[in-house]
């Protein structure tokens, strides 16, 4: 098994950037708490429905997690609530790309979370990883003499990344707490679990205080059917490489994910790339590639 982490990192920042182009549309009619709300609502039965494919393939019985697994999946699907809401507020506000850099401060956070909480100690090679990186991001994300939006978005960006960096630390430390169980039950298990408690209570927050947005949800379940299938599957993804390695090396070659977006803007909108961009795509290539290396 050893690269099948990166493997599933690589497809799940696929996935997640899907997913965030569209919960960013549906923001505009949903607003960023209903927006947030689709992944998890219509997600969950997708979750439900992968556990269910890993128990009828292995047999495996269902685990029994005990109430360190149920503080930390908690503190998991809180954490993923607020950031989602947060990210989605930052690109009402700012480009989708630099938003995306300022989430992606987030391998950084992991990395100093996941060794104080976890004991996650790192290599000097995914120390030298992370910081090539995060700054080929920066590189490419942050355009000199660009509109000026004030310190709120930036701010939003980055707290975000920290209610994600968390998040990230919550379902892996939930994983692994689930000892004698195979890493695609655990993780399967795991996602099912915290899909669940985020739809049962994001509903009933706006049940008690916007029902109106549900109701557009309902209106809007097409697209938003989609929006929570790409959700699911990313999730699943994530916490399958989550199962297999540290947290902030599945967060760092998720960097991966600047490219997709980067790559899209160039073939797809024609847009041309600077030598800056050029420099930071080479940075993030370098960095994940040396990522690899050092953990496989």
């Amino acid at each position: 098994m050893t690269g099948l982490w990166a493997v599933f990192t690589v497809a799940a920042s696929a996935g997640q950037t899907a997913r965030n182009a569209m919960q960013r549309e549906l923001a505009g009619s949903l607003g960023a708490v209903g927006a947030t709300h689709v992944r998890f609502l219509f997600g969950f039965p997708f979750a439900l429905m992968f556990l269910t494919g890993v128990y009828a393939i292995t047999g495996e019985a269902l685990p029994n997690p005990n109430a360190v697994f149920w503080v930390w999946i908690m503190l998991g699907a809180l954490t993923q609530i607020a950031g989602t809401a947060l990210m989605l507020l930052a690109m009402s506000e700012r480009s989708f790309v630099v938003t995306v850099a300022y989430l992606k401060t987030e391998p950084v956070q992991v990395a100093v979370f996941g060794l104080v909480f976890l004991g996650d100690l790192l290599k000097l090679p995914t120390v030298a990883a992370i910081a090539a990186a995060t700054l080929g991001v920066l590189l490419i994300s942050f355009k000199p003499g660009g509109e000026d939006k004030g310190w709120r978005p930036a701010l939003l960006g980055l707290v975000a990344a920290t209610s994600f960096a968390f998040s990230a630390i919550g379902y892996r430390a939930a994983i692994i707490s689930l000892a004698g169980t195979s890493f695609p039950m655990a993780a399967s298990f795991s996602l099912a679990v915290g899909l669940t408690a985020q739809a049962i209570l994001l509903s009933a927050y706006l049940v008690w205080r916007d029902r109106a947005v549900l109701v557009a949800i309902v209106r809007l379940w097409k697209p938003s059917l989609f929006a929570g299938f790409m959700g699911a599957l990313s999730s699943e993804l994530w916490f399958l490489a989550f199962a297999l390695t540290s947290a902030a090396n599945v967060r760092t070659l998720a960097l991966v994910e600047v490219l997709f977006a980067q790559a899209t803007t160039h073939f797809v909108f024609k847009q041309k790339t600077s030598a800056r961009e050029i420099a930071g795509i080479a940075l993030v290539v370098a960095g994940c590639a040396l990522l690899v290396w050092s953990e496989t």
